[in-house]
């Protein structure tokens, strides 16, 4: 695969400053709530006062989301982007020097106040922290930009949590003084970060925007649901809140008392807030690596049948109370099972990044950019409602039918793989994707040579290459950015079962003039439709596989479909794939040969783009030749 690492864009001035922006603005949110507590206690507030400010918080902050979401995303659209979050932070000084009086008067109602706009500043963010993506970010790195993100806001949280917990502790006396220094300090640090991110386009800049928020919020909901996939990976980054904030509602007290933490200390529940974090953050970042560099939905399937499997693993290793209590970290190191939990708490929260990171760069690669942070605002109206949906249930649950943590993980897990299994049912694409991907990586070992370069970020482009097996178009479509619309004979295309695949992928049926003359019509219209509409269309030029393993000459179709529409010609060249089962090579009577090796090594190379109006079949033939080499 590629030797590109997501981490060379934290070097980038397109990406650092921005991503340095996303990650102090959680940081601080956190410490801010976080502090409030500390004053609580260092106030002495009875534990029944911090049960009320432990629900009224959540509510006060997430309700700007419902009020305001809609118009923040239309806001987003027409204000150029580096511009709006400017702003957005010098909102966040402006608000964090009105808590900072709070914190020094000491004044609750000041601190909520405060509390409600910190709500609004994110609430205005929200559309533009993932809508910038597809701006600074090219089609192959969306999945590795992502994942930075997610990794940098689940550890950003857990540190502002921490930091905001330890603010009175360190500074005992000085507390109110020390939280009002850092949350202004923070900030003021966003401000300055903010202003070295480059500028960006606005995506609708004659917009007008429309300030009623209940029709508009309405208005944004619909669009979100205009596309399917895009639709359900929206449904799926909501049901990963409903998740995260139902699972990290019941640490607290699974850790007390399924852990056997001390009732007065938050070690351990800290402790496993840090597990889950940790694992988030790393299964976002491993979403590269496991697409190499596709938008790869397929991944989604894994994510969540790894969440389901860590968490009801969670519930067995410890159905009941702890042996013993009043543990610290160190002592509940020591007990039988403490291994396993552990393991449990870092695989929920790695399955849950692979889960999450590929449906944010899908919603980001199929919206046009002119209504993505109307979109993203419609994920984020959507999102509050699980994550009070996910309250009130937690709540019922615990309360009123009385279920402990560990029966609430069961539930969790079993309702996990419903939820997906009807998304995978409704929308096909995402099951497709993930048994290309498991079949892909499980049967070779790709090496990619000149994609990132050479294959078009946007706009219309044929793919021509040898055609060597039948594994090739689900090779070439794992390992291009974009998606391609492949073009297949119709008998094969019509396979049972097979032919939901195909269909679910959009291929493009196709017959020889003597066989169907109004399919192949039909075919050539369809391709030229979708150049057009600046998709990539890929071709095998052979006509059939190769029967010798060398390449046969190219037929005359590609010049007929460069003589309507004349697009840039990739061309391309698989190496490695005769010895492979799915090839002719050694085949009796029609039966395959067994590969000689499992998970053999396969390239992918990739030449300049030619231009279509000069590009000839025989010309491109040489190319392809070129590419290939002696090895088929």
């Amino acid at each position: 695969m590629s030797s590109h690492s997501q981490f060379s864009l934290l070097k980038q001035r397109r990406f650092l400053p921005y991503f340095t922006v996303q990650a102090l603005g959680a940081f601080n949110d956190n410490v801010y709530r976080q502090a409030i507590i500390g004053l609580l206690i260092f106030l002495g507030a009875s534990t029944e006062e911090r049960s009320l400010y432990a629900i009224l918080a959540p509510a006060i902050f997430i309700l700007p989301y419902f009020l305001f979401s809609a118009i923040a995303g239309q806001i987003a659209e027409k204000l150029e982007k580096q511009r709006l979050i400017v702003i957005t932070t010098t909102m966040e000084i402006a608000i964090m020097s009105l808590a900072a009086v709070g914190f020094l008067l000491q004044s609750m109602p000041l601190l909520l106040v405060a509390l409600f706009c910190t709500g609004m500043q994110s609430t205005l963010f929200g559309p533009v922290k993932y809508s910038v993506l597809p701006s600074i970010l090219k089609p192959e790195e969306l999945t590795g930009g992502n994942g930075l993100v997610e990794m940098g806001t689940s550890l950003s949280i857990l540190c502002g949590m921490i930091a905001g917990g330890l603010i009175f502790q360190v500074a005992g006396a000085h507390g109110p003084q020390a939280a009002a220094t850092a949350i202004i300090l923070l900030a003021v640090i966003g401000n300055v970060v903010s202003r070295l991110i480059p500028r960006m386009d606005a995506g609708a800049p004659e917009l007008k925007i429309r300030w009623n928020p209940i029709p508009e919020s309405i208005a944004v909901l619909r669009m979100a649901r205009q596309q399917l996939a895009v639709r359900n990976a929206i449904l799926g980054v909501s049901w990963f809140w409903f998740f995260g904030t139902l699972l990290t509602s019941q640490l607290p007290a699974y850790a007390e008392v399924h852990l056997g933490g001390l009732a007065d200390s938050a070690t351990l529940y800290v402790s496993a807030l840090a597990l889950f974090s940790i694992g988030t953050g790393t299964g976002s970042l491993l979403c590269e690596k496991l697409s190499g560099r596709t938008v790869e939905i397929g991944l989604v399937p894994v994510g969540a049948f790894g969440m389901s499997a860590f968490l009801l693993d969670l519930y067995f290793a410890r159905p009941g109370p702890a042996p013993v209590g009043g543990l610290e970290l160190a002592a509940f190191l020591q007990q039988p099972g403490s291994l396993r939990i552990i393991i449990d708490l870092v695989g929920i929260g790695l399955f849950t990044g692979i889960f999450v990171v590929p449906l944010f760069a899908l919603i980001q690669s199929r919206t046009d950019n002119s209504r993505m942070s109307r979109v993203f605002a419609a994920l984020n109206i959507q999102n509050s409602g699980f994550i009070v949906l996910a309250a009130i249930a937690g709540l019922l649950l615990q309360r009123v039918l009385g279920w402990t943590s560990p029966q609430m993980f069961l539930a969790l897990a079993v309702a996990n793989i419903l939820v997906a299994i009807w998304i995978f049912s409704i929308v096909p694409e995402f099951l497709m994707r993930f048994l290309s991907w498991l079949a892909v990586r499980a049967l070779y070992r790709l090496r990619l040579h000149g994609i990132e370069k050479n294959v078009p970020d946007e706009g219309p482009a044929l793919l021509v290459c040898n055609h060597v097996s039948y594994m090739d178009a689900l090779i070439l479509a794992a390992t291009i950015p974009r998606p391609v619309r492949f073009v297949m004979y119709y008998r094969i295309f019509n396979i049972p079962v097979m032919s939901w695949i195909f269909r679910t992928a959009r291929a493009i049926p196709i017959a020889g003039a003597k066989e169907n003359p109004e399919l192949m019509r039909r075919a050539f219209d369809e391709i030229d439709a979708a150049l057009a509409n600046g998709e990539i269309v890929g071709i095998f030029p052979e006509g059939a596989l190769t029967r010798d393993g060398e390449i046969a000459p190219f037929k005359s179709g590609m010049e007929k479909i460069l003589a309507r529409r004349p697009v840039p010609v990739v061309p391309m060249a698989l190496k490695g794939m005769w010895s492979s089962m799915w090839s002719h090579r050694d085949s009796r009577m029609g039966r395959m040969r067994v590969p000689r090796r499992f998970r053999a090594h396969v390239e992918v190379m990739v030449g300049e783009p030619v231009d279509g109006a000069t590009a000839t079949a025989e010309a491109l033939e040489a190319r392809v030749r070129a590419l290939r080499g002696g090895d088929a």
